[in-house]
């Protein structure tokens, strides 16, 4: 039996949700529909996009800088959608974490940070809008999504009360404890990276492997590519930098895909063959996640960038993301 708290099945809906917020997230990106709607939290001043001729002369009117383009708006406005239906969501459930505060092993603390976080989010939506696909605010607009849906995935397994700690855990020859704080933390950058790739268009920047426009050691410009004191102003649609500098953040994304493989590889297989045995489950989903983020990177370089390759290989991110963040909670709870 379980010992399930007040919230779980709001918690898990939310959990679901933000799946689709991420998806929606990157697929609007992928699409160029960013700037689809040129204010905020409206398009063109209305609850949804104009499409009659006497809206799209109205919104042009208010905008002439930014032609009306529908197929382009409605991405964006789907996405913020569903993101405002989750920020109410998460209301919900940290008002039944307040009013159930009293209850043994109710979660509040990290209710209320979720809340706190979508509501960060909200801005940095906003952000990305008016400050005009600033790559620093659409990759922290990115982390910030994969955050809440990692924190999501935690206060579901916190609420689920169905996890038994595991005797063996002390006695196994694979103490894990460092080794997976490390993964979470390059986990974490190379997301970043990822994050920090697709803002700046650089995914395509080598469209071969394994080497990068047919060479090994392609020209690269590390200091324009990873200058974050880019200028706030231009429309960064398309991207603004050279391509050197594409170059070098698409060589250390792959590096760091590199590094990631290796270092959650270890951790993973380490845990299946020396582990206790109550955990291998969890190792067993950490290799599967790793493994389907590696497929989908290679994809996206062999098939020039498949829209739904993409975005599996953001979901893909974030599925990595949060098989690390359980897998450490899980080892917490057996030192606990």
């Amino acid at each position: 039996m379980t010992n399930r708290k007040p919230g779980f099945w709001l918690a898990a809906f939310a959990t679901l949700l933000a799946v689709v917020v991420v998806g929606l997230g990157a697929w609007t990106r992928l699409v160029h529909a960013g700037l689809g709607c040129p204010d905020w939290p409206g398009c063109y001043g209305f609850l949804t996009v104009p499409e009659t001729a006497r809206e799209i002369s109205i919104a042009e009117a208010r905008f002439p800088d930014a032609p009306v383009e529908v197929e382009k708006g409605w991405p964006e406005m789907i996405h913020r959608y569903v993101a405002g239906s989750l920020l109410l969501l998460v209301l919900g459930i940290a008002v039944s974490a307040v009013c159930n505060r009293k209850e043994e092993g109710q979660p509040v603390k990290l209710p209320l940070f979720i809340l706190g976080l979508i509501i960060l989010q909200a801005a940095f939506g906003m952000w990305t809008v008016t400050l005009k696909l600033w790559p620093q605010v659409v990759t922290a607009h990115l982390l910030g999504g994969f955050a809440t849906l990692s924190l999501l995935a935690l206060l579901t397994l916190r609420l689920s009360g169905s996890w038994q700690k595991v005797r063996s855990f002390s006695e196994s020859l694979f103490q894990p404890d460092k080794l997976a704080i490390a993964a979470l933390l390059v986990v974490i950058g190379q997301i970043t990276l990822g994050g920090w790739t697709s803002s700046n268009y650089a995914a395509l920047a080598c469209p071969d492997l394994p080497t990068c426009q047919g060479q090994y050691l392609p020209h690269m410009d590390f200091v324009e590519g990873f200058d974050i004191t880019q200028s706030i102003g231009p429309n960064y649609l398309g991207g603004q930098m050279d391509n050197d500098a594409r170059v070098a953040i698409h060589m250390a994304h792959r590096i760091g895909a590199i590094l990631t493989t290796l270092l959650v590889g270890f951790l993973a297989l380490g845990g299946l063959l020396r582990g206790a045995e109550g955990l291998k489950p969890m190792y067993v989903f950490v290799l599967g996640a790793l493994v389907l983020q590696v497929c989908l990177g290679l994809s996206n370089i062999i098939f020039y960038l498949p829209l739904s390759v993409a975005v599996a290989h953001n979901l893909g991110g974030a599925l990595l993301l949060v098989s690390i963040m359980m897998l450490n909670y899980r080892l917490r709870l057996e030192r606990a």
